[in-house]
């Protein structure tokens, strides 16, 4: 694979200065094999004043130029980079014509045939460098232009584009011009689509998906289009700007490597958003904020557009805000920050604390290269913090109006940092530049912790700040209830700006006192003494489900430091979760307590006595939701009983049986989830897993067939699964996933030792090979993490510092050394509590022995 060149961004502002584009015109042909596609590009620019200049273009081969009329050299293109020389200011005209090369890797136009019925799909994703894998472009965000793409696709296929479009007689597909985008916005997804078609305040609406999936489109179409017409109702009543494009479509494509992308008029969704087998209300939230977020683009992303990438938080971290924030108040996921604060923060909060962290709004960013690496927990989640704190400190109406007054000055065009700051301030009488610089500028998070004076029966609070940043807070007091010790209620909450001016009066000592009760700022929150122990005997007993987030962050954010032993956290969550309400705290506690602590934080000689808390707490959950009335709840309950079994008698009898006593039947998700887990612990075969792909053939099948023969404990399955990741390239983005994801198991230790150190050669080469999409798969999920050794950490050190490393897989694997380095440290914190306690009890049966020595001294006496 030829080197291809990134753009730095002194190159795109020398572009910028020197030329305007006005149109493209790019006609795409579908129907030349399965291997590449034809591309034909028309661009009208104009130059300022004489010069040179390039313009971007990744084919299998060109196969004419010409500028003004005037034939190029094909040969002149070098790694993606076609030179346009001895330019005269004015208007130009550039023609190209060239044949593409279809991708298996979710990046520019990626093709997918689906095995269940023979049908191909493909769809364009041309985020940061990847439209030049589908047409040549001046390949930067700040050249906006007019798109007018046509497409010559298959008989019986739909082509959908950033507008709406038309099947003309030629068989070719016309889509509308669009206004004025970015280059990276532009998209076509085309094939034989299941569409569901409607209209909402005179535009058209769509929703499409493949056609194997139409029943489960069909049966969820009602809930997707009645959020998309909330929040599009909702936007409008928050913006003063109208939705402006001529149409919204949303599909559900194949293979896709993010959550969501928001071409303008056509946003595309990884299709695992249209459920095959059953989920959880916290599961169709999550879609209905994804949906939210996307549409929240439209204005802040597609309408203004960043200027570059350094300003791609701007993005995501206003998307990310107003996506948990909108459905929070235009569908009846009421309870979405809930979420937001038990996991995605979470994220951010991980994200920032690594030696890769960055501010949210970062001032290096050299190249694109380096702007991909920011797509991150800091920049959505951290981010979305920081706008979520910026609201309750500028007020709701102060904010909107400074983000409206934003639309207007830079609607179809670009913006910048600066330019978001200024219209913020021109609502508000406070000094949000100096807030941008302690909030954007700045890394890390700070930590809150509260100190609490008596005094005559009155206690007051001052709060301890690690960190510079200013918060306003929220600081809620709980009671212990008079009916029910175990029951925690709420006195008053008070609101807090910290620094604090003067130490906060609050009465009798509560029995827990928490700060960032409410979650509106961003910080690590501790516990003095007394709260401490009110919380670990009556965390279940608050009221309130963001509340119980709040304090469970805290205690996962305790244990990754080092200050809350591993195991104290799972006696927690033994003790409080069977009666626990929320889901998402549910699931974000047992994803936290099996992922991190039994599989990476707990010694191995710990970890099986882990994994029987682990199915006893989800056994009372099972118990507790057997009168129906809590589908979620069980289902979340089963699948972590599945991924904790130890022994494989209960879920085989499951998988034999097809359902669980007292339900729910085995759906495919479940199947799979079984099987694999009967992979790592020997007690399946590949005639098994054959069987149940013959029984599901789908594309999720193939990738659960995949999973489970990589978990196979046997040498040969090992060594197919490596050969499949490390040594081919057919392996489509999602099968190598979930080939990595069945590979390591932490039961599986010994067997695949020898693959541990062949990782960090294996892996540098297959990202060099393959592109960022393979190099963040293999680091996130090829990389060993349960080897938790201090070798490990050596060999990785080592490639990191003496390998040529991709910069996708030098961020991916740096973050994920990072971890390891932790876990090394949490795991050294749990050796010493428990040598200490064995010690403990040691100098305790002495002293009961010298006790009892003397007492039988006595009476001989």
């Amino acid at each position: 694979m030829a080197c291809m060149s990134v753009l730095t961004r002194d190159e795109a502002q020398l572009r910028a200065q020197f030329l305007d584009v006005h149109r493209y015109t790019v006609e795409l042909d579908l129907t030349t094999g399965e291997e590449t596609f034809g591309s034909r590009t028309v661009i009208r620019f104009t130059t300022r004043s004489d010069g040179d200049t390039f313009v971007e273009l990744k084919p299998v081969e060109l196969r004419s130029v010409t500028l003004d009329g005037r034939p190029l050299d094909p040969e002149s293109l070098h790694e993606g980079r076609l030179p346009l020389k001895n330019l005269i200011a004015g208007e130009h005209e550039l023609r190209v014509d060239a044949a593409m090369r279809y991708s298996r890797t979710g990046e520019g136009m990626h093709r997918f045939t689906d095995p269940s019925d023979g049908e191909t799909y493909v769809y364009t994703q041309g985020f940061m460098n990847d439209v030049q894998r589908v047409f040549a472009a001046f390949d930067q965000p700040d050249l906006k232009a007019v798109f007018e793409v046509s497409v010559k696709a298959p008989t019986g296929w739909t082509v959908l584009a950033n507008g709406v479009t038309e099947h003309r007689d030629d068989g070719v597909w016309q889509a509308a011009p669009t206004p004025p985008i970015s280059t990276y916005l532009v998209a076509v997804a085309a094939g034989p689509w299941h569409s569901v078609r409607t209209e909402h305040r005179g535009l058209p609406f769509g929703i499409h998906s493949r056609r194997s999936l139409a029943p489960h489109l069909d049966t969820d179409a009602e809930e997707i289009l009645d959020i998309t017409r909330a929040c599009f109702d909702r936007y409008h009543e928050k913006f003063d700007e109208p939705y402006p494009f001529d149409s919204y479509d949303q599909a559900f494509v194949p293979e896709f490597n993010a959550g969501a992308m928001e071409n303008p008029g056509l946003v595309t969704f990884r299709d695992d958003f249209v459920y095959r087998s059953a989920v959880t209300d916290t599961e169709r939230q999550t879609r209905a904020m994804v949906i939210a977020h996307e549409m929240a683009h439209m204005w802040f992303g597609d309408l203004v557009t960043l200027k570059w990438w350094d300003d791609i938080w701007l993005n995501e971290s206003f998307a990310e805000y107003m996506g948990y924030q909108t459905t929070a108040e235009a569908t009846r996921f009421t309870d979405s920050w809930t979420e937001f604060g038990v996991t995605r923060k979470a994220w951010g909060y991980d994200a920032d604390q690594r030696p890769t962290t960055h501010p949210v709004a970062p001032e290096n960013v050299d190249d694109t290269a380096s702007a991909l690496l920011n797509f991150d927990g800091i920049s959505y989640a951290k981010g979305a913090s920081a706008l979520r704190q910026l609201a309750a400190w500028l007020g709701e109406k102060d904010f909107l109006t400074g983000i409206n007054t934003h639309f207007t000055r830079h609607k179809f065009a670009n913006a910048t940092l600066a330019d978001f700051i200024d219209s913020l301030a021109s609502a508000t009488d406070r000094d949000v530049h100096a807030w941008a610089d302690s909030w954007l500028r700045t890394t890390g998070v700070d930590t809150l912790t509260p100190l609490v004076t008596h005094a005559d029966g009155i206690c007051t609070l001052t709060t301890d700040r690690a960190g510079s940043r200013p918060h306003r807070l929220t600081v809620g007091l709980y009671d212990h209830d008079v009916a029910d010790e175990g029951r925690l209620v709420l006195r008053e909450r008070l609101d807090l700006d910290v620094p604090q001016t003067s130490p906060q009066p609050i009465g009798k000592r509560p029995a827990l006192l928490l700060l960032n009760d409410g979650d509106l700022t961003y910080a690590k929150v501790r516990f003095d003494t007394d709260s401490f122990d009110a919380l670990r005997t009556g965390l279940s007993g608050l009221p309130d489900p963001l509340t119980r987030a709040v304090a469970w962050n805290a205690l996962r954010d305790a244990v990754r430091d080092g200050e809350l032993p591993p195991t104290a956290y799972l006696e927690t969550a033994r003790a409080h979760l069977p009666h626990e309400t929320d889901l998402a705290v549910v699931q974000g506690v047992l994803a936290f307590a099996s992922g991190q602590i039994a599989d990476q934080y707990l010694r191995t000689e710990d970890r099986p006595a882990a994994l029987a808390t682990l199915t006893s707490l989800c056994r009372d959950l099972v118990r507790r939701t057997e009168d129906g009335d809590h589908p979620g709840l069980r289902l979340i309950a089963v699948r972590h009983l599945i991924a904790v079994a130890a022994h494989p008698d209960t879920i085989a009898a499951w998988l034999a049986d097809g359902t669980v006593p007292g339900g729910p039947e085995l759906d495919p998700e479940l199947r799979w989830r079984i099987l694999g887990r009967l992979a790592v612990l020997g007690a399946t075969d590949e005639a098994a897993i054959a069987a149940e792909l013959e029984r599901d053939p789908s594309a999720t099948g193939q990738e659960g067939a995949a999973r489970c023969r990589a978990a196979l404990p046997d040498p040969a399955a090992k060594s197919a699964a490596w050969e499949a990741m490390f040594a081919g390239d057919d392996l489509s983005n999602y099968l190598f996933t979930a080939t990595a994801r069945g590979f390591w198991q932490p039961e599986q230790a010994d067997l695949v030792r020898q693959y541990v150190p062949r990782f960090y050669t294996d892996a540098v080469a297959v990202a060099a090979r393959r592109g960022p999409a393979i190099a963040v798969a293999a680091g996130r999920w090829a990389f060993p993490s349960h080897a938790v050794d201090t070798e490990i950490l050596r060999l990785g050190e080592t490639c990191l510092r003496d390998a040529d490393l991709t910069p996708a897989l030098r961020r991916t694997l740096a973050d994920r050394l990072d971890d390891l380095s932790r876990a090394l440290r949490v795991r050294g914190g749990e050796a010493r509590e428990a040598e200490d306690t064995e010690e403990g009890d040691r100098s305790a049966t002495t002293k009961k022995g010298e006790k009892n020595k003397k007492s039988e001294e006595a009476k001989t006496r």
